[in-house]
């Protein structure tokens, strides 16, 4: 009777496994307790610095937790790659990432014991290191190259193999681990309407749809497209295919002038991928149903932070993706219920003034943060008391006034001339890094708009 009853029990565990996989709802079978806890409004608003992971001699450009939350990851300026046991303030290892410039990204690859962190830098590399059990670095190598500064990476939740990386180049590129040597597979150049260049910063895949993938940039699009009808044959000449979804707030589609233009810095899929998240800089943070078709209006906007002065990430927060957490230029992490769109909780997460990078944690209440200083700060929901938003209305309005300032400026010929150093600069990092520049990528439109001097950190 005990067996068959321990048989059941494996059964019953395998169906429920099964279900929630090929469920289009990937939150679907979550024990109720255990989201219920995540998603509370008292854990948000209990919200704590519980502790400071410190061993970073340089911005911390980002983080990542592992798919069971025991690791996080984190990249920094210092050129080096963490990984940290962060309940226990502790560095399981820490080594050279072999980028010559600003680490951008470094994610665990799914299903590979934490071993395989991938890695993307300002000096067009993606990266691929391989760790021991023991936390030593035991293979690092260049699997793929853009042209110009490389951002993000996208990962498949259950592929160990194959994942997405995007850059400045405007391209995105398909990097298959099981291949030897640097690929070059690229499955897009995303291009505008009017046939310019448009330099990528974020690149998420669907987690309803793994052939799906969003991207944003240098431009106030936000763009979905299908790996199925990217990989089709197609003539080398002939233009890559049209997204299948295209969204942007209607009051931004037509800017007064090219150097009003907003950028999406940053997007993320709602954890079912119903949703999309678009955070804009100089501007809010809006969300779109990606069941709708492409060009119709935002569902929900969120207001009160600045994103100005670096790439700003956002995020989801809470496992059925109940809030909306973003850095600002003010120095302060901000929440807001994504029902009511208001903020229900703020904190100060960066001493030098600007947060960038925002990770919450897979299965609990904790979210992982970091900007301009040195070091990743973990909160917790262990304050003795809700916050009263004391101060808040002073700050966003503040914010609120600064956007409108810098709204009136207009980039003049130093900022043209500071744009091309910039290109100059990184052009010289791929050099270094053994990256030649790939001809049929460049164009005689791109960057449109140049940089500026408050911009700086952007490129």
């Amino acid at each position: 009777h005990m067996v068959s009853m321990d048989s059941f029990r494996v059964f019953h565990s395998q169906r429920l496994l099964t279900k929630r996989r090929l469920s289009l709802d990937p939150q679907a079978q979550l024990p109720t307790f255990k989201r219920s806890i995540y998603s509370l409004s008292s854990s948000v608003k209990r919200l704590n610095l519980e502790k400071k992971l410190e061993s970073h001699d340089g911005c911390v450009n980002c983080i990542s937790f592992s798919h069971c939350g025991h690791l996080l990851a984190s990249g920094s300026d210092d050129l080096h790659i963490v990984l940290w046991d962060w309940a226990k303030r502790a560095v399981v290892s820490k080594f050279d990432s072999k980028h010559v410039a600003n680490v951008f990204q470094a994610k665990f690859m799914p299903l590979t014991n934490d071993s395989v962190i991938v890695s993307a830098a300002r000096d067009g590399q993606v990266r691929c290191h391989v760790t021991s059990t023991t936390g030593e670095l035991v293979d690092s190598k260049r699997v793929a190259h853009h042209n110009d500064s490389a951002h993000k990476l996208a990962l498949e939740p259950d592929n160990p193999h194959v994942f997405l990386s995007c850059g400045e180049d405007g391209n995105v590129l398909q990097i298959d681990l099981r291949e030897n040597g640097s690929q070059r597979n690229k499955i897009l150049a995303c291009r505008s309407d009017m046939n310019a260049r448009v330099p990528l910063y974020s690149i998420f895949i669907d987690p309803s749809n793994y052939n799906r993938f969003a991207i944003s940039g240098r431009d106030q699009y936000a763009r979905v497209y299908d790996r199925r009808v990217l990989n089709e044959e197609r003539d080398p000449e002939s233009p890559y295919p049209d997204p299948v979804q295209k969204f942007c707030p209607h009051h931004l589609e037509h800017p007064d002038n090219e150097f009003k233009k907003a950028n999406v810095t940053c997007l993320v899929y709602s954890h079912d991928g119903k949703e999309l998240l678009c955070s804009y800089n100089d501007d809010d943070i809006y969300t779109f149903d990606t069941t709708q078709s492409s060009g119709t209006e935002y569902t929900k906007h969120f207001e009160g932070h600045r994103n100005n002065a670096t790439v700003k990430g956002v995020n989801y927060f809470g496992l059925g993706s109940e809030y909306v957490v973003s850095g600002s230029d003010c120095g302060h992490v901000f929440l807001w219920d994504k029902q009511t769109q208001n903020i229900v909780q703020y904190f100060a997460g960066d001493n030098e003034g600007v947060v960038n990078c925002l990770e919450p944690h897979p299965h609990m209440p904790i979210l992982a943060v970091s900007g301009l200083d040195h070091d990743i700060k973990i909160f917790s929901p262990s304050a003795d008391k809700t916050t009263d938003l004391a101060g808040l209305s002073e700050i966003t309005s503040t914010n609120i006034e600064r956007r409108k300032v810098a709204s009136d400026y207009t980039p003049d010929g130093y900022d043209m001339i500071l744009n091309f150093i910039m290109r100059q600069y990184r052009r010289g990092l791929r050099h270094r890094a053994g990256i030649d520049d790939d001809d049929s990528d460049q164009s005689s439109t791109i960057e449109r708009l140049p940089v500026t001097t408050h911009q700086m950190d952007m490129t």
